[in-house]
C-alpha cells in the first residue's frame, strides 16, 4: 500500500480526493493546504486526521511514498523540490510549469532524487479518448494523415475557478495544453505548429478562442481548436470532439461519445460513453473519470518503477506546445517546437 499526501485542496483536488478512496493500493494519509478552513473542511469529508499548513512540516512529519500536488501553477516549482529532496514520488497538476525552465528544473530534481514524477495530465485517459487511441492502433485506419481535435463551449468555468478570468494566460495554457497532450496521444509528436488567439469576452484579461495547426513528426497534420466563447443549441461541455482520416478509414468521435468508424468492413458505431462513477456527477463525470484513470496508472507504475505516461519529462514536449502556441499567435510565425521559428 502506498501512502500519500494530497498538497492544496482547491476546487478540482476535491476530485483528486475521491479517486484517490477508489484507487486500488493508495492510502492518503495527510493533507496540507495554507487555508485552514479549506483544509479543515476537505479532512472532515475524506476522513483525513493529519493535516498541515507548511509542506515542509508535512515532509518532515510523514513517511510518504508519494505527493499529489494540486496547487496553483506558481507554486509547482518549489513543492516539487521540496518533494523530491525528500525522496517523495510526485503526481503534479497541470499546467506543469509557467516556463520552460521551471519545467526542467522539476524533471532535472525528480531525476536527480530518483523519485518518480508524473504531471496530471488527465484528457487522454479519458475512456473515449484511450478507444479512439485503441482504434488507431489497431490500423482499422490505415495510416492517420489528418485530424481533428475539438473543444468548443460556453460554459461557466470561471464561477467554480475565477482565477482564470483574471491571469495573463488562459485558454491555450489551461484548456488547450489537454487538447495538444490529447493530439500527440494520438498523431506522434510535433515539427511545427501555427496558432491563432482571440479574447472575445469583454469581462476576461486573456485569450478564450485558439486554433492551432500541428504538423506531426510522423506525417500526420492535426487541427485543435479550443473555446470558452461558442454558443451552441445544446451545450457539449466538457466533451472533447476528435475526428481522424486515414488512408483505409475514418473516425469521428462526435457529441454524446457516440463513436463512428468507417473503414472497406463497413461502418461501425458505439456508446463509448464513461462510466457515471458513485462520487462523479454530470456533466464532470468524464474529466472524474480520467482522474481515477490516471491516478491508478501513477500508483502501478510506482509498484512496478515503470516511467508513467505522462512522466515530467514527456510532459515537456506537451509544454513546449503551448509555449510555441503563444510564441506563433504573438509573432504570426510558424513555430518549431524547439523554440526556434519557421516562417
Amino acid at each position: 500500500m502506498k501512502k500519500g499526501a494530497l498538497i492544496g485542496c482547491g476546487f478540482f483536488a476535491q476530485n483528486h480526493m475521491h479517486a484517490w478512496a477508489a484507487v486500488e493500493g493508495a492510502d492518503m494519509i495527510a493533507l496540507c493546504d495554507r487555508d485552514e478552513g479549506r483544509l479543515r473542511e476537505t479532512a472532515e469529508r475524506f476522513g483525513i486526521e493529519r493535516t498541515y499548513t507548511d509542506a515542509a512540516e508535512l515532509f518532515k512529519a510523514e513517511q510518504l511514498d508519494f505527493a499529489d500536488i494540486a496547487t496553483t501553477v506558481q507554486t509547482h516549482l518549489p513543492l516539487v523540490e521540496l518533494a523530491a529532496a525528500s525522496g517523495v514520488n510526485i503526481i503534479c497538476q497541470k499546467p506543469f510549469a509557467d516556463t520552460m525552465e521551471d519545467a526542467r528544473a522539476m524533471t532535472a530534481a525528480a531525476r536527480a532524487a530518483g523519485v518518480t514524477l508524473m504531471v496530471h495530465e488527465n484528457f487522454r485517459w479519458q475512456s473515449p479518448v484511450r478507444r479512439v487511441k485503441a482504434e488507431v492502433d489497431s490500423g482499422a485506419l490505415g495510416t492517420p494523415f489528418w485530424g481533428r481535435v475539438s473543444f468548443r463551449s460556453a460554459y461557466d468555468v470561471y464561477s467554480g475557478q475565477p482565477y482564470l478570468a483574471t491571469d495573463e494566460r488562459f485558454i491555450v495554457q489551461d484548456l488547450g495544453i489537454h487538447i495538444l497532450d490529447v493530439a500527440r496521444f494520438l498523431f506522434g509528436d510535433v515539427a511545427t505548429i501555427s496558432a491563432s488567439t482571440k479574447r472575445v469576452n469583454p469581462a476576461i484579461r486573456a485569450e478564450d478562442v485558439a486554433t492551432m495547426m500541428l504538423v506531426h513528426k510522423d506525417g500526420a497534420t492535426s487541427i485543435v481548436d479550443c473555446s470558452y466563447a461558442t454558443r451552441l443549441p445544446r451545450e457539449h461541455f466538457p466533451e472533447t470532439l476528435i475526428e481522424i482520416d486515414g488512408s483505409g478509414g475514418t473516425l469521428r468521435l462526435m457529441a454524446d461519445y457516440q463513436l463512428v468508424v468507417h473503414n472497406a468492413e463497413g461502418t461501425h458505431r458505439n456508446d463509448v460513453s464513461p462510466p457515471l462513477l458513485p462520487w462523479a456527477e454530470r456533466p464532470w463525470h468524464n474529466i472524474q473519470e480520467s482522474v481515477l484513470n490516471i491516478q491508478q496508472h501513477f500508483v502501478e507504475c510506482l509498484n512496478i518503477s515503470s516511467v508513467p505516461e505522462t512522466s515530467g519529462a514527456d510532459n515537456l514536449k506537451t509544454l513546449e506546445l503551448v509555449e510555441a502556441a503563444y510564441r506563433s499567435a504573438a509573432e504570426g510565425s510558424r513555430s518549431l517546437t524547439t523554440g526556434h521559428e519557421a516562417r
